[in-house]
Order: structure tokens, then sequence, then C-alpha cells
């Protein structure tokens, strides 16, 4: 038994219409299928389709030429058709309207992949919807948007082809090229791990985006409900951090480099004026009063772009821009950002100015208020409060010794192994890199070695205790042997995934290991990304021995855990 559908939008002929719906009745009733019948009359809405049977439904029959443009429908699983073909033979109509449905059950998909770092989460989403939607027969092209930009960026006809459009990403994109398509967003964790499932979904409740809603009562209550729904989905505080963070890291690696690069050619006074003209003083005015200079104001100014979308980025690089000023470092900066973000957007939808002059509000307008909101904001109520939170943070990590550094980079290190790449590694990483402006190095030393561990030790364990691994686990160990030297911990996830319970503690054992041996022996690390990589680069870490002691510590006492928790295989 089919779920069928069928819209007859035809409200000049109210009769014909009422006698068009009770024979697709019939017709559904002798061939054993299920039918809803929404019929558009002079008066109104009869029987208007509820959301749950729309996303059930095995077929749909759009009758009228009204039907035909609405956009609930807009994918490939519909058939149009004519009163005077229904009145003539329905039972017929039924029969072509499930034979579309076989003939057009591969749909045409396109979807973005982006994360926060843009370097592993980005692409292991995009081979996973693209695999799940091969299988299910549909298909697909995925735009990545990592660190390098957007890759196999799609096309103006791809769009306009496509029957659904799916967004698994952690951080803001732009939606503004999908504007009445079905769309569909997640994060990025449901494409790598379930994607059949998210191409399930994402087909069953995908909503069109910025579509009129210009239909029935119901069909807008209902579309506004799923709109709502994805919009929670979508946002947060957590993805509008990472947005921000995803934008300010390439500042923070710059920076890091060209201060290092610094310091080798020149010293540690490369900065003085003594040195002013040499390359090494050229290279720190680069790094220290360019590049890092604009760490904070990016941060804030993306925040608030992700919340309030571009009307949201001058208000949010000021915010930013004054937060260093004051110095409020990256605390102030975040504060600015969610201030500049929430207070634009609360003003984009309560300032309105008709049709003719809404054009003044994202270049005049929004950016001039929202501006000064969060500046007199941030220097007659939070800037100064930050600023003292911020100088005794920065004193109390500089400070720590002994069982309290110990007690931090334990902390840290398994934050990173504890989802590699998810929420809980990633607060840990935006911590670190924040106090990257401050001058408090040694977290990001112990985040990044920590992030390291857990690839790094899977793969040594796959190497020393093969009988607890298959065939497919053992060579997939190479892959995370060279993801982990490069400081990206997904490398592990395919492990973790399998058997969660056994690898995950395993793995932040040895990371937290890692992470007390880094911060106990006060090393830092100038650069934010890179792993092995960065480490010849003089100055870029400090106390390279005793880094490396705590990054193949971690890494062993991580392979004999898995070999203590994992139970061999049978043969």
């Amino acid at each position: 038994m089919a779920n069928l559908l069928a819209v007859i939008a035809a409200p000049d002929r109210s009769t014909q219409s009422m006698l068009a719906g009770e024979a697709l009745r019939q017709a559904a009733t002798r061939l054993k299928h299920k039918i809803d019948v929404e019929i558009h009359t002079a008066q109104g809405v009869q029987q208007p389709l509820s959301a749950s049977a729309i996303a059930d439904a095995d077929a749909v029959l759009l009758i009228g030429e009204a039907a035909a443009q609405d956009v609930r429908f807009a994918n490939s699983h519909t058939l149009l058709s004519s009163l005077e073909a229904v009145l003539a033979d329905a039972e017929g109509q039924l029969k072509a309207s499930l034979s579309a449905r076989t003939a057009s059950s591969a749909l045409r998909i396109v979807g973005i992949t982006s994360c926060p770092t843009g370097i592993a989460h980005t692409f292991m989403a995009a081979e996973g919807l693209s695999q799940a939607a091969q299988k299910l027969g549909h298909s697909i092209r995925v735009e990545t948007q990592g660190s390098v930009g957007a890759q196999d960026t799609l096309t103006a006809d791809e769009i306009r082809l496509a029957d659904v459009v799916i967004i698994a990403a952690d951080t803001q994109v732009d939606l503004s090229r999908f504007v009445g398509k079905r769309l569909f967003s997640s994060g990025t964790k449901p494409a790598i791990n379930d994607g059949e499932n998210l191409v399930r979904r994402a087909i069953a409740e995908a909503q069109p985006h910025g579509a009129s809603q210009a239909a029935s009562s119901q069909t807008a209550a209902s579309t506004a409900s799923a709109s709502s729904a994805q919009s929670e989905q979508r946002s947060g505080a957590y993805k509008h951090l990472m947005t921000g963070v995803s934008f300010m890291l390439p500042f923070v690696t710059a920076g890091g480099i060209m201060i290092a690069l610094a310091f080798a050619l020149g010293g540690i006074y490369a900065f003085d004026d003594a040195h002013k003209g040499t390359l090494a003083w050229a290279l720190f005015q680069i790094g220290a009063k360019s590049a890092f200079a604009l760490m904070v104001p990016i941060l804030a100014g993306y925040i608030s772009y992700s919340i309030a979308n571009r009307p949201g980025i001058a208000p949010g690089m000021v915010g930013g821009m004054l937060a260093a000023s004051l110095g409020s470092g990256f605390l102030g900066g975040i504060a600015a950002g969610f201030i500049a973000g929430y207070g634009t957007d609360f003003l984009n939808r309560k300032i309105q100015l008709g049709r003719n002059l809404d054009g003044l509000k994202p270049v005049l307008i929004l950016p001039v208020l929202g501006s000064l909101l969060v500046g007199l904001l941030m220097i007659y109520v939070i800037g100064t409060p930050v600023a003292g939170l911020l100088a005794m943070l920065t004193d109390a990590l500089k400070s720590m010794q002994g069982s309290s550094a110990l007690l931090l980079g334990a902390i840290l290190g398994a934050m990173m192994a504890f989802d590699m790449g998810g929420p809980v590694n990633k607060a840990a990483y935006a911590f670190a890199t924040g106090l990257i402006a401050s001058q408090v190095y040694t977290p990001m030393a112990a985040v990044m070695a920590a992030g390291m561990t857990p690839p790094l030790g899977i793969a040594l364990a796959t190497k020393l205790f093969a009988d607890r691994f298959t065939a497919d686990e053992r060579e997939a160990g190479k892959a995370a042997g060279v993801l982990g030297i490069s400081f990206i911990s997904e490398g592990a996830i395919p492990f973790a995934a399998r058997d969660p319970l056994r690898v995950i503690p395993s793995l932040m054992v040895g990371s937290a290991v890692t992470g007390a041996i880094s911060m106990a022996m006060g090393v830092e690390l100038k650069v934010p990304h890179g792993g092995v990589f960065v480490l010849p680069i003089p100055n870029a870490v400090t106390n390279l021995g005793s880094y490396l002691v705590a990054l193949v510590v971690g890494t062993v006492l991580t392979a004999v855990m898995l070999r203590v928790l994992k139970k061999p295989l049978a043969q």
C-alpha cells in the first residue's frame, strides 16, 4: 500500500474539484492505497495536508497550474495533471503518479560541508555524504568550504536542477544561493557517522529556503515551524564561536610563524628599535603588529557575522578593535562579537522601513546603530571588567607550576581526545588559541601535542598489537599515523566509532598524560596548527626535547591502553 497525496488547485472550478477529489479517493480504495486530498476552492483550502503526510508521501499528484507551483513539493516525486484527466480516469492518474515516482526516484542532491578548522571534518563529511547518496541511488555534488577556500564549487545550473540541498557544517554558511530550494542543515558529525540516515532525513524533512509562504495558512504554519527548527539546529553560541575561531585561525598561524622566524633571525629582541630596518624586525612587524593585531577584531567580527550575517561584520569588528585596545583580549572579543551579532540581528528584525527604504539598512542604519551599541557597551560597561578578568587569567596561567600545571594539562589533553574534533575538543582548542593573543603559549603546546596523540597511538597499536585489529583497521592505521603527525585528531574517529567504550578511554588517558607533561615542563608553542611540520621552525616551540618526550610517552601509553582494553580478534 502506497501513501499518495493529491493537491487540486482550481478555485474557479470548485464543483469539478470536489468531484475529482472524490474520484481519486474511490480509485485509491480500489487500488488499496491510502490517499489524502487537499482542495483549493474559492472559499479556501479544504483538508490541508499536514507536514507529516507530505514527508511520508510515496507519490504526489498535482492538479492544476497553481498546484504545480506549490513549493512544498519541490522534488521529483510528483506528476502534473488536469481536472479533465482525473475526471476521465482517476485510477489511471494514480497509477501514472506511482510510475513517475519509480522513474524519478534518483534525486539530484547538492551539498556543502564546512568545519571550524576547515581540514578533516570538512572532507570526511563530504565523503560521508557522497558515499551515502550513491549507496541510496542518488546523484550528489558536494562543495567543501575548507581552510584553503571553497573547492568543487557548485555551479548555478547544479543548484537550479537540485532536488535537495544538504548543509553539513559546524560554521556559518552563506545560503543566499539556495533561495527557493529544499534545504536541510546539520552538523558535520551526522554526515561522518551515519551519512545514509542524514540523506534520508534531508529528503524527508528539507524545507524551501527563503521561499514565499503564500500558500494556505496551514502550509505557512507548518513551514514556519520547520524553518524555526532548522534555524535552532544551525544556530547556538558554540557554532557562532566556532565560526569566529575558524576565520581567526589563519591570522594566528601566519602571525605565529612570522614572529618565530623574526626571533630565529634577530634573537628575542628582534622587535627592538636597534634592529629597525632589518629583515627580522620587518617579520616581527608583519606577525605581531599586523596579523596578531587583527586576531581579536576578526574573531569578534565573524562571531557577529554568524549571528546577523553581513550587517553584523562591521559592528563586530569595531567591538573587537575596542576589546583589543582596552586590553580585554580574546575574552572581550568574544563578548563584543555576541553583543554586536545579537544586537544587530535584533535591530534588523525590529526596524521596518518599507520596501523602498530597506536598502539603507545594511549599508547605513545597521552598521551605525550596531557599532554604536557595541562600542558604548565595551567602553562604559564591559571592556574594563573583562580586561581585569583576562589579566587575572593570564597571570594565573603564567604562574602555574607543579600540580596545577599538571592538572590543567591533563584536563586539556583529555578534552582533545574525548570527541576528536567535536564540541569538547574545539572548546579546548579555542581556549588555547585565544590565549596566544595574550602571549600565553603553554596551553597551545599541550593542546596540539594531545591532539596528535590519539591517531599516533592508534597507528602504533595497529603495528605492535595487530591481533586486536581487523585487516581494514590495520590498513587504516597507516593513514591515522599521517594524520596524527599533521595534528588532525579526526584520524582516530573510525576506530572510536567501532569500539567507543574501549578506544575513547584509551585515547583520553594517553592525551591527558601528554598534555600534563607538556604543561608541567613549561613547553610553549606559538603556532596553533601544523603538527610536527612546524616544530623545526626556530623558536616556534620552546623546550623541544621535553615536547617530543611528552608526545612519545602519550603515544606509547595510548597503544598500551588499547592493548589492555581491546580483546584479541577471533581467528
